[in-house]
């Protein structure tokens, strides 16, 4: 079952960000992303295993005759990119069924349960693992406490909506929200439709029932819209009728565009200041919001100065 699962989240694994930032007109345009994939990318089945390889050359050497004694296959050679792929779904899916449950994870468990003979390899296996439940699920995997190496999943960017029921087996939607903010906020703070669909079909993601999001329409043009995360709202003067995205308010209250840039960029190796455009976007959104917070800040600071007057004998 976990290995199904693994597969039918493989289609999931890339992420969109495209060209030539520099060159951004001011409008904006998803022309400027660079194609990312990541580096988890699951195989749809496993071939031939180190161990039957093994017993099929030995079986050769018997029917060759007699030889010289053979030294034991050396463990480095038994960690192929099968078995990588294969412990980084199987973690995934471990990882996955704790989040739902919110139980912390410890190292111990991870090697116990999942990684098992392929100890020495854990490093590079979880940090694989890491990466992948962040571009796809935008989940972050955190060290809660380094004495006992236990680890807990949060979302990321400060978001509080997973898309998950409390009965829900399916797994955190956090990463397609992010992928739709991230859209809209490079298309020019607001994507056409059509954009965000094509940009979800590149990763994967089509109308219709899906293992991670379940039906991914029903999801951004509704649930989405009802968490006040986005805005579905009809182009003006379209005929016919077209539709486009923009922030909702809960989205722009919890998150940012620089926490967006930040995580887009960290994702492709590249820094926020590659992206000119984007960057000082992100950073007039900051000098706002800093703004609008010193504002309350001072409005608050007069009611109370009011209050505390006519509180006084």
């Amino acid at each position: 079952m976990a290995e199904e699962e693994a597969t039918t989240t493989s289609s999931s694994l890339s992420s969109l960000i495209q060209g030539t930032p520099e060159e951004m007109p001011a409008s904006g345009t998803l022309s400027s992303l660079q194609s990312f994939q990541c580096a988890c990318s699951f195989p749809t089945g496993i071939t031939a295993s180190p161990a039957s390889q093994s017993d099929e050359s030995s079986r050769s050497q018997e029917e060759q005759g007699p030889s010289t004694s053979q030294a034991p296959p050396d463990p480095e050679s038994l960690f192929t990119d099968d078995v990588l792929h294969k412990k980084v779904a199987e973690l995934v899916q471990f990882l996955s069924v704790n989040y739902i449950t919110k139980k912390p994870i410890t190292k111990a468990e991870v090697l116990k349960s999942v990684i098992k003979e392929h100890k020495e390899h854990f490093p590079v296996i979880f940090e694989k693992v890491c990466e992948c439940m962040e571009v796809v699920f935008g989940i972050e995997v955190k060290e809660a406490d380094p004495t006992s190496r236990s680890y807990v999943l949060v979302k990321m960017l400060d978001l509080t909506y997973d898309g998950m029921l409390s009965d829900d087996q399916g797994m955190p939607k956090t990463g397609l929200l992010i992928l739709i903010l991230g859209v809209i906020f490079m298309e020019g703070n607001r994507a056409p439709e059509e954009k965000i669909w094509e940009v979800l079909n590149v990763v994967g993601v089509f109308a219709g029932k899906d293992f991670i999001h379940g039906e991914p329409r029903k999801l951004i043009t509704e649930d989405l819209v009802q968490e006040n995360y986005l805005e579905y709202q009809q182009v003006p003067s379209s005929d016919p009728a077209r539709y486009e995205f923009l922030w909702g308010p809960r989205a722009h209250a919890e998150t940012s565009k620089m926490k967006l840039l930040k995580f887009f960029t960290k994702i492709t190796g590249s820094d926020p200041t590659s992206f000119p455009y984007w960057y000082e976007e992100a950073l007039r959104d900051e000098r706002e919001r800093a703004q609008a917070r010193a504002a309350m800040d001072d409005s608050q600071g007069k009611f109370q100065c009011h209050v505390q007057q006519h509180l006084l004998p």
